[in-house]
């Protein structure tokens, strides 16, 4: 019977001189050589000729990399525009990190931001946001675009895919991967430029990964923007969650606008056959008197049902469904300067991002050697056992990272 590490083996058409590991048979070292973190591949490439040639073939390694155990829960990182800059993608556990290649640019367009990253297998998508165009009037103002890409770990490659029905940025974004179905929700044309002002939708879309195709399904009760979504539950129960955002906008003194931000949130139930009504969720601060939602991640537990969590300032809350309020979790040990965290989720740990300058360090010989991007603490809690640990890795950047303005999105490789 043909094992999968010889059949991926037969894809590569390696020649029977070319050895992997000299003293194991090939199929063996294609094993081995499949558990090496995928952000040291392009390091260890140039080893041999017989070690490139598998390395390069992408896809008889991800046949081989299927197994949860041997694929590495990555961070990837959009520092500014894609386009103009490369994103990276970083293992926290390896301390390692790797260039992506820059999206597709295009010349009429430029400050691409508050747009949406998501995985969903090997594919890496990149949609919407906010820009400014040389093609419109007034250029100095900013609009939402409906673009989409698509990065395919496979190949390597980016590709630009159907745009969505109606531009938006700052919206509620989840992938479907059983279904191969991605929906949007709400959104506007916010530019990270400016603090206020901006446009705002109610609109709601799914998009079909197999057909290429956007559909338009019922839309929220109210229009909202800079909200986030996730999902909850497993088949006919599952459902959609979009939580937070703003909708109107007052003015103080008739001159400077101020949002109204939304306290609650509204459910979809998800069928199979389609998608179900929305229902609204009441208001989740109680008396706590808060205004905004923080940054928000979700853990995946058993039966579907997340763990979401909350970065308020120095403070870890987590949502208690049964209640619809947020319950202090715990607080970060050290504090970042203006309060600028990144926040993620990583192997079920929640990963707080702090940049740091040179002089917030202790003076040593190392640190006096920091690139211009500063040196980045990353401080980890575990929520089930409900411990901190921390580690500093120097990133690539010749520049400060803004965790106000970069998104960020994982995926497993």
């Amino acid at each position: 019977m043909e094992t999968p590490a010889s059949s991926s083996l037969s894809q590569l058409q390696i020649n029977e001189t070319q050895t992997l590991i000299p003293g194991l048979p090939n199929d063996i070292a294609s094993l081995i050589l499949s558990l090496i973190p995928y952000s040291h591949h392009a390091r260890i490439k140039p080893t041999c000729k017989s070690w490139h040639a598998f390395l390069s073939s992408t896809k008889a390694l991800f046949s081989l990399r299927r197994h949860p155990r041997r694929s590495n829960h990555l961070l990837i990182i959009f520092p500014q525009d894609p386009s103009i800059s490369a994103p990276y993608l970083f293992d926290p556990q390896n301390l390692a990190w790797r260039p992506l290649p820059r999206m597709p640019c295009n010349p009429n367009v430029y400050g691409l931001c508050n747009f949406t990253s998501i995985s969903m297998g090997p594919n890496l998508y990149v949609l919407g946001g906010s820009l400014f165009d040389t093609r419109s009037f007034p250029m100095d103002r900013p609009s939402p675009t409906s673009s989409v890409f698509r990065f395919n770990f496979v190949d390597f490659l980016w590709e630009e895919l159907c745009p969505m029905l109606s531009p938006r940025g700052s919206f509620a974004c989840v992938a479907v991967p059983d279904s191969g179905q991605i929906i949007v929700a709400g959104g506007g044309s916010r530019h990270a430029w400016f603090g206020a002002a901006g446009s705002r939708i109610s609109s709601v879309e799914r998009y079909d990964v197999g057909k290429g195709e956007w559909v338009a399904i019922e839309g929220l009760p109210r229009y909202r923007a800079g909200c986030v979504g996730f999902l909850s539950g497993n088949g006919e129960e599952r459902e959609f969650w979009v939580m937070g955002g703003y909708g109107e906008s007052r003015t103080i003194s008739g001159i400077f606008p101020v949002d109204e931000y939304y306290k609650d949130a509204v459910v979809m139930d998800l069928k199979k056959s389609g998608c179900g009504k929305w229902r609204e969720v009441g208001d989740m601060w109680g008396d706590a008197g808060r205004g905004r939602l923080g940054k928000i991640v979700v853990v995946e537990e058993d039966e579907g049902r997340p763990a979401v969590f909350m970065l308020d300032e120095n403070e870890i809350f987590r949502y208690d469904m049964a209640s619809n309020s947020w319950l202090k979790e715990s607080t970060v040990p050290r504090k970042a300067p203006c309060n600028s965290f990144g926040f993620a989720v990583l192997d079920g740990e929640l990963h707080v991002m702090t940049l740091m300058r040179g002089d917030d360090l202790v003076k040593t010989h190392r640190s006096r050697q920091q690139k211009r991007g500063g040196t980045l603490l990353v401080q980890i809690y575990h929520p089930k056992k409900k411990t901190w640990r921390s580690f500093v890795t120097r990133p690539p950047f010749y520049h400060l990272l803004d965790f106000k303005t970069a998104i960020m999105c994982t995926i497993r490789l």
